[in-house]
């Protein structure tokens, strides 16, 4: 796939439609990390956040009220 790289602002910057962050399974706002190889090959990875989301939080915090009701009852 060829693509030209335009005037964005200030910056320069290749624009990613729909097909192709589907292909690589990104979406806006996906934190990526770009690495620069020698001959000038550039390679963008997906990164994943290492902390979860405030659902799966919550989510946790539920399960875990629930399973230890008795003792929270008696701590408190």
């Amino acid at each position: 796939m060829i693509k030209t790289i335009a005037k964005v602002g200030n910056s320069q910057g290749i624009i990613f439609d729909s097909a192709l962050l589907k292909l690589a399974k990104l979406n806006v706002g996906d934190k990526v990390n770009l690495e620069v190889h020698s001959g000038g090959t550039i390679t963008i990875t997906p990164v994943e956040d290492d902390f979860p989301n405030k659902k799966t939080v919550s989510d946790l915090i539920e399960t875990t009220m629930t399973d230890y009701a008795k003792t929270m009852k008696r701590l408190a």
